[in-house]
């Protein structure tokens, strides 16, 4: 068939068209080609372990667990030993295939499961190859994982103590109508609570233990006393999810989480911002092994906290990448299901890949410039409420006056008493002289 003009025509669209597509094409493709991963934080909480403590009448006490209370059990090895396996994956091409001291850096608080859940985690992400084996039948190399004492961790353990101005907002949230409320709705259950168990007391702060003792019992096939039905574990669920919520949130969540997840937010803040500086930047990995009130605290610094407790060896995730640009983001994924990949996480008033000079400036205002002054209750006298209520202001100010010119009299008429008996005395002493 011949081919007249209009073919001709349409054969030369056809053409610019595929031409404008491949281009377009290679385009996308080279930008996408060329984010780069450039560094990487990582908070986790322990595996599984056996419960923190035993209530009194608990027919289970620390005898019934073969490492006794708040240990790691084989179930939480396993869980980690599966994370530091789906690490090695997610970041195969960014680390090197063996393990260099120089790309990664661990610190864990000082507690025996967190400890233990890092060393696990590191046995799936650095299994041994080649030269590093050291004996053919353990497959197993030491990877050096730090910590500070328990009483001095200011980073990984939360709250963190001795913070007079959190205290304060402590014991202003417990006065709100929410918590009230909360309160006055569960007073027969926390009753209940406190016949069955044996406790002193069963708070909405208190009660956590109680259903993560049972919980716990639970998971290890223990039968759980008459009294705990599934509605029963259900209410001491909700309760104990709450009591995150108590820390952190419902009341001034903005200045709670300044003083307690703030400080480790503007720590990763601070390895973020000076990974990107650096043109190769050494550790390549930070991994923080610690426990779900350090995820809560953390995650509500972010305002990302889903209002549930972090399940085992759930994990934060933040990557930082350079763009084809030049520029870098900082992505954010959070795993909090053994058999899950990890899911975006996109911190409020940013995209999932937020520029790194946009996290910097959403996050400053949850982070404490000088938490040591900021934790001084004199430092919020305005937020106490004087500063509101004039009247308050002006009977401070008249009692001090009234004060003042008390002290003045009471002084005035004891010097003059004074000036009295030193006159006395003097004539005195002046006659027994002369005698």
């Amino acid at each position: 068939m011949a081919c007249g003009v209009p073919c001709s025509s349409w054969s030369g669209r056809s053409l610019s068209l595929v031409v404008l597509l491949l281009a377009v094409s290679i385009v996308l493709h080279t930008a996408v080609g060329e984010r780069q991963l450039k560094f990487v934080t990582l908070l986790y909480r322990h595996g599984d372990r056996s419960p923190v403590r035993a209530y009194p009448t608990d027919p289970y006490q620390e005898s019934a667990w073969p490492q006794g209370f708040g240990q790691l059990s084989q179930e939480g090895m396993r869980q980690h030993l599966e994370l530091g396996q789906l690490l090695r994956r997610r970041y195969h091409g960014f680390l090197n295939e063996s393990y260099n001291r120089k790309e990664i850096s661990v610190r864990s608080t000082d507690y025996d499961r967190t400890l233990m859940s890092a060393e696990t985690n590191l046995a799936g992400l650095y299994p041994p190859n080649g030269s590093q084996i050291f004996n053919p039948n353990i497959p197993w190399q030491p990877i050096p994982v730090h910590t500070v004492p328990e009483g001095e961790d200011r980073l990984l353990s939360f709250p963190i103590p001795d913070c007079p101005r959190y205290d304060l907002l402590m014991n202003e949230t417990k006065r709100t109508d929410e918590y009230i409320n909360l309160l006055n709705s569960n007073k027969e259950f926390l009753e209940m609570v406190r016949n069955k168990t044996g406790l002193k007391d069963a708070t909405v702060e208190s009660v956590w233990s109680v259903h993560d003792t049972l919980f716990c019992e639970a998971k290890h096939n223990m039968t759980p006393p008459s009294w705990v039905t599934p509605e029963v574990m259900e209410q001491l669920r909700k309760l104990k999810d709450y009591s995150f919520e108590l820390m952190f949130g419902v009341y001034k969540r903005e200045e709670k989480t300044r003083l307690q997840g703030g400080v480790l937010l503007g720590h990763i803040v601070k390895k973020l911002s000076d990974a990107a500086k650096s043109s190769v930047p050494s550790p390549k990995l930070m991994i923080y092994s610690a426990h779900d009130t350090t995820v809560v605290a953390l995650q509500s610094a972010l305002n990302v906290f889903n209002g549930k407790q972090p399940p085992y060896a759930s994990c934060h995730f933040f990557e930082l990448y350079r763009e084809g640009n030049g520029s870098f983001t900082v992505a954010m994924f959070y795993r909090n299901h053994t058999e899950q990949e990890p899911y975006p996480v996109s911190l409020p008033g940013c995209s999932q890949f937020c520029l790194l000079e946009d996290f910097l400036r959403v996050t400053k205002s949850a982070i404490p410039e000088n938490r040591e002054k900021e934790c001084q209750v004199a430092r919020t006298m305005k937020d106490t409420g004087t500063s509101g209520h004039p009247e308050v202001i002006v009977g401070l100010a008249v009692c001090g006056c009234l004060l003042f010119l008390l002290i003045a009299l009471l002084l005035t008429v004891l010097f003059r008493q004074r000036d009295a008996q030193d006159g006395y005395r003097h004539v005195l002493n002046e006659g027994d002289d002369h005698s």
